[in-house]
């Protein structure tokens, strides 16, 4: 495990500026490491090596060898070569774009409970894209990202049962799953359940609780939220009558 522990103390060291004139050294030094112990059958060395020549790190950048490693990694079941495998068959990246095999490689990474990948194959189903739409997969897929507290598949799946789209409405639903994703700081989730609790859908009115959630939507510059909670300071409407606020929102 010596050369993963390396590996990664090198990369944060990189991502934060904090190497000296050495660097260069030092990362030559950790993909001559890593391609030893790659060619040897490691799959963490893989997926190194891979992430070293995607990155141009202490090597000449070069996509194609690093899909090269990423797929020697993920072919041996290391989930995070998977979900990159992945994201480079979605992008085009290193290789020809082709959404099937960026399926199939998120479907084994989802399969191994990798919540991201799990969302990005909801996603697929829920598109068309590189799988027969299916909104029963999707659905599952997001169920399995969410529960695992992703919060992109909550506020999809508060979405999709507001507006019934592959299942019927189900607004109890919608709001368990945007009230876990607004908790988790998602503004359009806070926008949504706090339109909810302006006119009473699916929850109790309750303006304060309504300006509460849009503030945190409007804070992260979400314009509809901004928008909204400056006609509430206006009108004094779950919160203290501001004018002065209200222009400033």
């Amino acid at each position: 495990m010596n050369h993963i522990i390396r590996f990664s103390a090198v990369f944060m060291l990189v991502v934060g500026g904090l190497l000296t004139g050495t660097t260069s050294e030092v990362l030559s030094q950790e993909a001559t490491s890593n391609r030893r112990l790659a060619e040897q059958g490691d799959a963490q060395a893989q997926f190194n090596l891979g992430s070293i020549y995607y990155t141009g790190s202490g090597v000449l950048k070069d996509e194609t060898e690093a899909v090269k490693w990423y797929r020697a990694a993920a072919e041996q079941g290391h989930v995070n070569a998977q979900l990159i495998l992945g994201d480079l068959y979605d992008g085009g990246k290193g290789v020809p774009q082709d959404y099937a095999e960026a399926a199939k490689w998120y479907r084994a990474a989802a399969e191994q409970g990798h919540a991201h990948a799990q969302f990005l194959l909801a996603v697929m189903y829920s598109d068309g894209k590189g799988v027969l739409q299916d909104y029963t997969e999707s659905i599952k897929w997001y169920h399995a990202a969410g529960e695992q507290w992703h919060v992109g598949a909550q506020f999809n799946l508060g979405y999709i049962y507001s507006f019934g789209v592959g299942v019927p409405e189900d607004q109890v639903e919608a709001v368990k799953w945007h009230r876990y994703a607004a908790e988790q700081g998602d503004a359009g989730a806070q926008v949504m359940l706090g339109a909810r609790y302006l006119v009473g859908d699916g929850v109790p009115q309750d303006n304060k609780e309504a300006a509460r959630l849009l503030r945190g939507a409007a804070e992260q510059g979400e314009a509809l939220a901004q928008r909204t909670l400056g006609r509430m300071y206006y009108a004094g409407q779950g919160v203290p009558r501001d004018g002065s606020v209200a222009q400033i929102l």
